[in-house]
């Protein structure tokens, strides 16, 4: 992890993804979305059965990513999805699985 850039046109968002998002191979459809999209970041299952995760990138791709997270993978029942911008000066270097 490098240290952001502050002319770097990044957008950080922190999203928690409720429903039927654990067991179901949300995680691993996220990462492989996430290489796809070329955003970074992590994503990680929480105890109280929600999905939580940091996207990293231009705009029109984090935004791409949230519009992602609303349905996931097939087997997901996603309830609903809130976000917020997170302000950090990390440069993730890959999208990965916590």
């Amino acid at each position: 992890m490098k240290k952001l850039h502050p002319a770097a046109n990044v957008e950080t968002i922190i999203a928690r993804i409720t429903g039927r998002v654990q067991g179901v191979g949300f995680r691993a459809a996220a990462v492989r979305h996430a290489h796809m999209l070329k955003v970074t970041g992590w994503v990680r299952n929480l105890d109280d059965g929600s999905v939580e995760t940091l996207i990293q990138g231009p705009h029109d791709q984090v935004d791409r990513m949230l519009s992602w997270l609303h349905h996931g993978p097939p087997a997901a029942r996603v309830a609903e999805v809130t976000h917020r911008e997170e302000l950090t000066d990390r440069d993730f270097d890959r999208y990965e699985q916590i």
